[in-house]
């Protein structure tokens, strides 16, 4: 749990911008140092490159997880705390004074690691609802949505799917700000 907290630690957002020799996304747009904001300093490759990132470190302490069922501790229910202490190394980074990203991209990658056929299905809803409505937290939260059920589908050990449950619950708090600006019709839309 602690070795996936410190994987989940490493912001790609801000690691890439300043390869990029970009602005901090902590200091522009939503202040959230995640591939959507980095897509607002209008450079792709970096958004890119930060949601794969983000992504990849979800996957990567799941499936080194998964791999280490062996040892005494780890089982599926270890794994499934390894899932959450990625996601919560995403959101609160040691590394970055805690202030972490949304983890969209994070739990993607855990999903993933679950299943391909669960991560594959939930980014199919963010990509539909993306494409239908170009509001990037509208569709992260409907993918977010949709995670718990698919893993009701695609997952058979109890405890990913509370874990994914659980990693769904915390990324609608932490969309917040972006619910309250959807009710009001102030979230911008993807390209603006």
């Amino acid at each position: 749990m602690f070795a996936g907290y410190l994987i989940g630690s490493l912001s790609f957002a801000i690691i890439i911008s300043r390869a990029f020799q970009l602005p901090d996304p902590r200091t522009f747009g939503s202040g959230n140092p995640g591939a959507t904001n980095v897509l607002r300093s209008g450079n792709k490759k970096a958004a890119a490159l930060t949601l794969f990132g983000d992504a990849i470190k979800g996957w990567l302490a799941v499936f080194l997880a998964q791999r280490l069922t062996s040892l005494p501790g780890i089982g599926t229910p270890g794994i499934a705390w390894v899932a959450i202490a990625v996601f919560i190394g995403h959101l609160y980074p040691i590394y970055f004074q805690f202030r972490g990203g949304k983890g969209v991209a994070t739990a993607l990658g855990i999903l993933l690691a679950f299943s391909l056929k669960l991560g594959i299905c939930v980014a199919l809803v963010w990509l539909i609802v993306a494409k239908l409505f170009r509001i990037s937290s509208f569709s992260a939260l409907a993918a977010t949505i949709s995670a718990p059920f698919f893993a009701l589908i695609f997952l058979t050990e109890p405890s990913w799917k509370w874990s994914v449950s659980a990693i769904a619950l915390i990324l609608i708090a932490r969309h917040k700000t972006n619910i309250q600006k959807l009710l009001s019709g102030k979230e911008t839309k993807i390209g603006n």
